[in-house]
């Protein structure tokens, strides 16, 4: 194996990387409403991935950087060509970023309305276009005998393009689902596995015809140096997605996570193995069509970033390994606590306990501090002292008024 080979080799386990783990956080976005049809179970939602996102996202960086590093060539002609499917796909990643840490700093139900769609629509927009990205790869863009892109954005929404789109598309979703499943519990997680039916059966059959297709789009298994690899192994995926979805069914949380992340994997690999040793197909001049050497740094590049990886990826992975292992529990909405404002505040009625608040919020109050308070009753409208409290007064009259 030649360091040329080793690095596609590294970059498509990082786009399959990519792909699990940022796949099920881009499905639970998009099921935030859905599935999460109340604040408690939105929230059930975003926690289940609050640890886990950013982290993520760590893989379309390297997996980005190691393409710009090892195959610049490649990183150029992707890069320019795609630009706008990139630069949606970008823009998307930066204003979800800001939806996850903004949503909660409102105190009205607008408020959390507004980031919950913006989550939705920049979980939506990624994991529609990184298959439309991947599926021209494979189908191929035109390119001119200098490696320069020459079509439009057009030429990036071929027919296979699109069914690979909705392919990533549903399988996010499925595998999004499968992952709630896992995490969540009681009405969350029912409704999740409900998702999960329909989404599964609609990637397994997507899952099958773009396998099948693109073998055909490059030449079929015997014109390829790997094509029955590559179809052997986008078959295998097919049947991985179609068993998650069966251990979905009968409650093997657990094992259908397992054999939803083994198909989205299979589905990078087929589309890796399908194209070796090309990067980038030309469908204008033939001399145009970029390769693994064509594309790529000097040797002594690659070797430097060889000696890097070995060194650095080893303490990636187990960070990442050991996060997902602290944070493996379920969540139930039951861990998470009603909206204290807004819309949804609930009012505290008067004369009722408000149990061992030390310096809390008496729900109720319009600016209720109860400074140093331990358990006081609420006695009635105006501001009353609180018994109890260590000159706790209650600033403002109570939501109810008792005659």
């Amino acid at each position: 194996m030649t360091l040329n080979d080793l690095w596609f080799l590294l970059i498509a386990v990082l786009w399959a990387g990519y792909f699990v783990l940022e796949g099920f956080d881009f499905g639970v976005g998009i099921l935030l409403r859905p599935v999460g049809r109340d604040e408690r179970g939105r929230r059930v939602l975003l926690n289940t991935i609050g640890p886990v996102w950013d982290g993520n996202e760590v893989w379309v960086i390297t997996a980005a950087g190691a393409t710009f590093a090892a195959f610049p060539q490649w990183y150029a002609t992707l890069f320019s060509g795609g630009y706008l499917p990139l630069l949606l796909i970008l823009v998307c990643l930066i204003v979800r970023g800001l939806a996850f840490e903004y949503r909660g700093k409102g105190s009205t139900a607008q408020w959390r309305r507004n980031w919950d769609i913006a989550i939705t629509v920049c979980s939506f927009v990624p994991a529609l276009l990184w298959g439309v990205v991947f599926g021209s790869i494979v189908h191929g863009v035109p390119l001119r005998a200098d490696h320069e892109f020459v079509g439009t954005v057009g030429d990036f929404l071929s027919p296979f393009a699109l069914l690979v789109g909705l392919l990533t598309l549903s399988l996010f979703v499925f595998h999004g689902a499968v992952f709630l499943s896992l995490k969540t519990t009681d009405e969350v997680r029912a409704r999740a596995r409900r998702i999960a039916t329909g989404a599964g059966v609609f990637a397994t059959v997507a899952y099958l015809v773009a396998v099948i297709w693109m073998q055909q789009i490059r030449g079929g298994v015997s014109g390829l140096q790997f094509g029955a690899t590559s179809l052997v192994v986008g078959l295998a995926g097919g049947v991985a997605v179609a068993v998650a979805l069966v251990l979905t069914r009968v409650g093997r949380d657990g094992w259908a996570f397992v054999s939803s992340a083994v198909g989205v994997l299979a589905l990078v690999g087929s589309i890796f193995t399908v194209l070796f040793p090309l990067v980038m197909p030309s469908t204008g001049d033939p001399a145009g069509t970029l390769d693994i050497h064509n594309a790529a740094s000097s040797p002594y590049t690659l070797t430097v970033m060889s000696w890097v990886a070995l060194a650095l990826v080893p303490f990636v992975i187990g960070y990442q390994a050991w996060s997902y292992w602290v944070f493996r529990k379920r969540i139930s909405t039951r861990q998470i606590p009603l909206p204290r404002s807004g819309a949804h505040a609930e009012r505290q009625p008067a004369g009722e306990v408000v149990p061992e608040a030390r310096s809390g919020v008496v729900p109720g109050a319009r600016s209720g501090v109860v400074p140093g308070a331990r358990s006081g009753v609420v006695p009635g409208p105006g501001s009353g002292v609180v018994p109890g409290a260590r000159g706790g007064v209650v600033p403002g009259p109570v939501d109810r008024e008792t005659p």
